[in-house]
């Protein structure tokens, strides 16, 4: 077996569901199934239970991470209606501010413009602005950030006209960078009859296959693979209301490893947008005697009953992927080997502490 070394990975878009949502994942079983994926940092979004959006809420999040966390971590703090100010005072414990613009999971969404320009206003100028913002809401946005001079970094990309407006933003000189997330690039709307519409809720929703196509064309536009690792149940994705989200982290590097053997991507790319552009864009520290072993020819499938993940499930169930992890290296102490995670629950540490 001839292994290939990476750097520790960086997914810089997951959702532990703590608080509020543990019966599908917290921070221990999201950061078990991040180390079996290569990650050795993840950053957690706020559309918890509460929504992490002052000092209270955000410390439950945090001391749940500091407590039951085998790899790094850093929280969003979320902009509300009312928390203008309180998110603006948090910046510096924070890995950044997330919006809501548009449907997603939960209640943390901003309607109204005065709500926004507010929070792009006040949010420090040295600080990432991440968002989930579609089409329309998009355009407004990067226009309001241009118009105050912040970093925007935008979420799941998963439209041709999107990475297409990025593109001219970043033509433009604009402080804008990206993600798209797996499933927007391995799967459309034409695999929702197999999967099953139910388990295919997700937002932003799986777009045509030119969408998917027009992604791969514009590969250099994309700053960052982030997994959007979105656990739920199967008895709540297979319910009468499904709520939207995949999980992902433990996918992810086998699907664009497996593309990148296909001459999609080289490892360049995979490393550029797993590590490099994502502990740029979100100012983290480099992580010492940190590293995955990876065995780029190994075949394997994806199984739901052999993932870390506590909601169960995979929309990839059967798939052949190329690339599996061996082991992964954690500041000096090996956290992960073939399929058992080694570190500890609290051994991973706060990168905004």
């Amino acid at each position: 077996m001839s292994l290939l070394r990476l750097p520790g990975l960086i997914d810089p878009h997951v959702h532990l569901r703590e608080p509020g949502g543990t019966h599908k994942e917290d921070f221990e079983s999201g950061t078990a199934a991040a180390l079996a994926g290569g990650f050795t940092t993840v950053l957690a979004m706020p559309n918890t239970r509460p929504p992490l959006t002052d000092d209270e809420s955000l410390g439950l999040a945090k001391r749940a991470g500091r407590a039951k966390a085998r790899c790094d971590f850093g929280v969003f703090i979320g902009a509300g209606v009312d928390n203008v100010a309180a998110a603006a005072k948090l910046a510096g414990q924070v890995c950044g501010l997330k919006m809501y613009l548009d449907q997603t999971y939960g209640p943390l969404r901003l309607e109204g413009l005065a709500g926004l320009q507010a929070h792009v206003q006040a949010w420090p100028a040295d600080r990432p602005i991440a968002a989930h913002a579609e089409s329309r809401s998009l355009a407004a946005l990067i226009l309001l950030a241009a118009l105050r001079d912040r970093a925007l970094h935008v979420c799941h990309v998963n439209l041709r006209e999107e990475i297409l407006l990025i593109r001219a933003a970043k033509e433009h000189g604009l402080r804008v960078t990206c993600e798209v997330a797996p499933h927007h690039l391995f799967l459309s709307e034409a695999d929702v009859p197999s999967i099953g519409p139910g388990r295919c809720e997700v937002r932003p929703r799986l777009a045509t296959a030119e969408d998917v196509e027009s992604l791969w064309d514009n590969l250099e536009v994309i700053d960052c693979f982030a997994s959007d690792h979105a656990p739920h149940t199967l008895e709540e994705k297979d319910g009468a209301n499904p709520p939207p989200g995949f999980p992902g982290l433990e996918t992810a590097l086998g699907l664009l490893w497996t593309a990148a053997h296909a001459g999609r991507l080289t490892e360049e790319d995979v490393v550029q947008r797993m590590h490099t552009n994502p502990r740029r864009i979100f100012g983290l520290a480099e992580q010492p005697e940190t590293y995955v072993e990876l065995d780029p020819e190994a075949e394997w499938e994806v199984r739901a009953v052999e993932l870390h993940s506590r909601c169960g499930w995979t929309p990839f169930e059967g798939r052949r992927l190329r690339g599996r992890v061996h082991r992964v290296v954690l500041r000096g102490q090996l956290a992960y080997e073939d399929g058992q995670v080694l570190a500890a629950p609290g051994s991973g540490q706060d990168v905004f502490a």
